[in-house]
């Protein structure tokens, strides 16, 4: 969207602002300032700028937001990455404290990150309804019935995402549409359970009148449409509906530019020089040195790089322990689904910066190295990582660093930008793919375990090993000593991949080894091929209950068990957040409900249980 559309820049002047969040009286209170009234913009070119203002919040950020951009994210590194597992928060303890609790599993209704959280979401929802409202004023024959219909369709598009995006963090949630206003008195709408039926309903009525490309490539096509029905569809655990979806995206769906969906490199997911490629079922689009001030940069990511590499900070998002074992594999190069924990891959926890070290020999998935900065690994084009030395507090956060979101050195000056003219290098045009092609087919492979289609989901799980096991892009460049034993003098040889990678297909034990397995081994594949991506506690939360009933625990013993595999590392990291986390059942699996919303809607709004 905003390499089309300088986003953040244009919109002040055209939206028609209601109200910028649900139940947020003291904005509906208020007369909105510098808005325009609909009587005024009731033409295709106000209604196209309304709609280009609810797109501009995808990225989960508006200009004048409550709060700063990383609290709010759609990458949600800290929501679905920080509290689950992926990564730590990083930086030193007391920095972020809102975010500390957050990954502790203490935090409360009052936590600021969640409102603020919250204020996006709907903010987002209001947008979308505005162009709703407005269509019916436009009486000056602008719109074709056919025009109409495309713009009714990304409006209800974005209403199902931004209600999506809220629904995965509190499952129990206002569904609010364009109805919904304050002049109506009828803004205090209640969460009173699950809304998945209703944001079914969105996607559904998306794909119908969506194209099936667009002239612009941050513009949701029908296909998108479909895709983000069927992941809802997989929250609301109707997998033979998802499946049905799913199968028809995989055989038939393009991109909005018209490419054929399809898996491309690897590492060109997370490289601003190759986004939008055939992988991108929906890109949240970002750009930089477009006149924004870095404000169209990726900027739920602008904390998120190591402290002395590019960007110079700020040091937050650290990959676990946990995490980079998950990537050891056995010698047939599949994972080491139920003993991955047992030891740790050779890392430079405590061994002091401008120290020679030298990485293990470990059997590791190549996808490791493209998903976590190791010291004595190539760090994309910046030359061999040297751990500590670009670590901000090591003892407190670990020894690996965040990569995908990070970009190029020799493509800094073009993909880089000082967001807000703060943060040097760290607005980023590193886009954030919402849902890509390898998301869909570990979805499909989902479905088919329910259905008990075993081979199929593991031809499904095998077409993303598959990508992984070719060996052209893995990473090149073993760290073979140091001239005169100097750390700052690596010698690399390029001809060498930078690791003792493998990566095998499974055979035939999906079906051999049964469902139980099968599902194991696709749940799996997603921590592999999607960590540091935002999603880990989503699919944790959802896959707590199969069928949609009660939670059974299984979120809980993972997160445990993780807990567990962290404390045990040793004297050298001495995370006081992790020594007090503690997940508890029946509560941790969803956040609570912000307490300004609750005291907002004059208690209309419930808090989720256990809280």
């Amino acid at each position: 969207m905003k390499t089309s559309f300088k986003l953040k820049v244009i919109i002040p002047g055209t939206l028609l602002l209601v109200g910028l969040t649900y139940s947020c009286k003291k904005y509906l209170d208020q007369a909105p300032i510098g808005s325009l009234i609909p009587e005024v913009i009731a033409t295709r070119t106000g209604v196209d700028g309304v709609l280009i203002g609810a797109y501009s919040v995808v990225d989960g950020v508006f200009d004048g937001q409550a709060g700063s951009p990383w609290e709010t994210g759609t990458d949600n590194w800290v929501y679905g990455s920080v509290v689950a597992g992926d990564a730590f928060k990083g930086s030193n303890p007391g920095d972020q404290p809102a975010a500390a609790n957050l990954e502790a599993f203490s935090a409360t209704g009052a936590n600021d990150y969640l409102n603020d959280k919250w204020r996006v979401c709907y903010a987002g929802v209001q947008r979308a309804n505005d162009v709703l409202r407005l269509l019916p004023q436009v009486k000056d024959g602008s719109i074709s019935d056919d025009q109409k219909k495309q713009y009714i369709a990304e409006a209800r598009f974005l209403r199902g995402f931004f209600h999506l995006e809220a629904a995965k963090l509190w499952k129990n949630i206002p569904y609010v549409d364009e109805t919904i206003t304050y002049a109506a008195n009828n803004y205090n709408v209640p969460n009173s359970g699950p809304i998945w039926d209703k944001i079914e309903a969105d996607f559904v009525a998306a794909a119908a009148d969506l194209p099936a490309t667009q002239s612009q490539i941050g513009r949701a096509n029908k296909w998108a449409a479909l895709a983000f029905e069927a992941k809802t569809l997989m929250f609301d655990h109707k997998y033979s509906a998802a499946y049905t979806i799913l199968k028809d995206v995989i055989a038939n769906g393009v991109t909005s530019s018209g490419a054929k969906y399809a898996l491309g490199a690897y590492a060109n997911n997370f490289n601003p020089s190759t986004k939008n490629g055939p992988e991108g079922v929906f890109v949240v689009q970002t750009s930089v040195n477009d006149g924004a001030n870095g404000l169209n940069g990726n900027a739920g990511s602008v904390l998120n790089f190591p402290s002395g590499g590019p960007a110079g900070c700020c040091g937050f998002f650290q990959p676990t322990f946990d995490f980079v074992n998950s990537f050891k594999v056995d010698a047939n190069g599949l994972p080491l689904i139920d003993t991955y924990q047992n030891g740790y891959i050779k890392n430079d926890q405590a061994v002091p910066a401008g120290t020679v070290f030298t990485p293990g020999d470990e059997l590791l998935d190549a996808r490791l190295d493209w998903s976590v900065g190791r010291r004595g690994i190539p760090y994309l084009d910046w030359g061999i990582c040297p751990g500590a030395a670009w670590a901000r507090d090591q003892p407190n956060g670990g020894p690996y660093l965040p990569i995908k979101n990070v970009y190029y050195k020799a493509a800094q000056a073009t993909t880089s930008d000082s967001y807000g003219g703060w943060a040097a290098n760290q607005a980023t045009s590193n886009s954030y793919n919402a849902i890509r092609y390898a998301d869909v087919l570990l979805w499909a492979a989902e479905c088919a375990v329910e259905a008990n289609e075993l081979a199929n989901a593991q031809t499904y799980v095998n077409l993303v090993r598959a990508r992984a096991a070719d060996q052209s892009g893995w990473v090149k460049g073993k760290l073979t000593g140091y001239t005169n034993g100097d750390a700052t003098k690596p010698i690399v040889d390029n001809s060498q991949f930078a690791a003792n990678y493998k990566v095998g297909l499974y055979t035939n034990q999906f079906v051999t080894n049964g469902q139980a397995y099968a599902r194991k081994a696709v749940y799996f594949e997603r921590k592999l091929e999607l960590g540091m991506e935002g999603h880990r506690f989503f699919d944790l939360s959802r896959w707590d209950a199969v069928n949609g009933g009660p939670a059974t625990g299984f979120m809980s013993s993972e997160i445990e068990k993780f807990l567990k595999n962290t404390r045990d590392f040793g004297d050298s990291f001495t995370s006081a957040v992790m020594k007090v986390a503690k997940f508890t059942a029946n509560k941790n699996e969803l956040y609570p409900i912000p307490q300004t919303q609750i005291d907002l809607s004059k208690g209309t709004l419930k808090q989720n249980p256990g809280y």
